[in-house]
């Protein structure tokens, strides 16, 4: 079993070699959770059965330019895993990356196995992702996230047409884009922006216009992860306690995770959860008038008044 283990590990190094132009050895003992030693000897391995293989420990190792290894056969469970993607990926892209995306599945199904086509197709037609309620993108802008990966990949400078949400006309930014990442069901850019000199972050569904320039990014720029490690770090966090009723509490299992959930327990017959949470007077107040009957808030006191006055309103509004 030790050695039907390693052979698979080393087919597996074998196709993510093909898969990028450099790997580093901690990248690959960080996926199959072995020891730098154990990635070093199958590369080893790899090289002394003709696999030409270039690099060294600490710098990562690369294909020789213009080998390629025979297509593979994928599993049931890899193919499942196909049709699984496209379904999400087509609710959270923008319609150009989608005809791309389509484009590429087509190649890929093309070297899948007739039965495993079948399987495909039926796995297909008993899956649905229903809509997710809003638009993550500019309907006028179908290319958004395909211009934003592309000026990333070149280290261009991006114009912009923005509309922020607390102007009322839009004004023209030209940007460093340096990442985008997806949170709370919308998509961010990240960028130096050269108006303000400073860092910012754009949401995609804003943009009214886009446009990739000839100039060239001038500036050394953080990595996106360390600007979200960053802003996490500084974010002022308020500790929210609330008791929820214990045969209702696992409906809340899904969108709790987005208003900061951090852990829970059973107290007496309830359910204890406790939020870290930027603002709770805002988002997480509101969250909270879901399911109020089923719930109370323990603390902070804060939250309970923003609560009461909510509720107060709507009375009034009932009336």
């Amino acid at each position: 079993m030790e050695q039907l283990n390693r052979f698979d590990r080393i087919l597996a190094i074998l196709i993510q070699l093909q898969s990028k132009k450099t790997v580093k050895a901690q990248e690959l003992a960080n996926r199959f959770e072995v020891s730098l030693r154990t990635i070093y000897r199958d590369i080893k391995s790899l090289t002394a059965a003709g696999i030409p293989i270039i690099g060294e420990a600490g710098l990562g190792y690369e294909l020789v330019d213009g080998y390629k290894i025979p297509p593979m056969m994928f599993s049931k469970a890899e193919i499942t895993s196909f049709v699984a993607a496209e379904k999400l990926v087509f609710k959270f892209i923008d319609q150009e990356m989608k005809n791309h995306f389509s484009s590429a599945l087509y190649k890929l199904k093309a070297i899948i196995r007739s039965s495993d086509k079948d399987w495909m197709e039926t796995i297909d037609k008993h899956v649905v992702m229903k809509s997710i309620g809003h638009n993550q993108q500019n309907k006028a802008l179908p290319n958004t996230l395909t211009l934003l990966f592309q000026c990333i990949a070149q280290r261009n400078v991006l114009q912009i047409s923005y509309q922020a949400a607390y102007q009322s006309e839009t004004t023209v930014r030209e940007i460093e884009p340096i990442g985008v990442f997806h949170e709370s069901n919308h998509w961010y850019i990240y960028a130096f922006c050269l108006v303000r000199n400073d860092y910012r972050q754009f949401r995609t569904d804003r943009i009214c216009d886009i446009k990739i320039l000839d100039q060239v990014q001038f500036k050394q720029h953080p990595q996106l992860e360390e600007y979200l490690a960053e802003r996490e770090l500084d974010a002022i966090m308020t500790r929210v306690v609330i008791h929820v009723d214990q045969p209702f509490a696992h409906y809340l299992h899904w969108e709790r995770k987005y208003f900061g959930f951090k852990e829970e327990s059973i107290k007496d017959d309830r359910i204890e959860m406790i939020f870290d949470v930027k603002n709770p007077d805002m988002g997480f107040a509101r969250w909270f008038l879901m399911f109020g009957d089923r719930a109370d808030i323990i603390s902070p006191q804060s939250l309970k008044d923003t609560v009461k006055s909510l509720l107060q309103v709507q009375i009034k509004r009932l009336i």
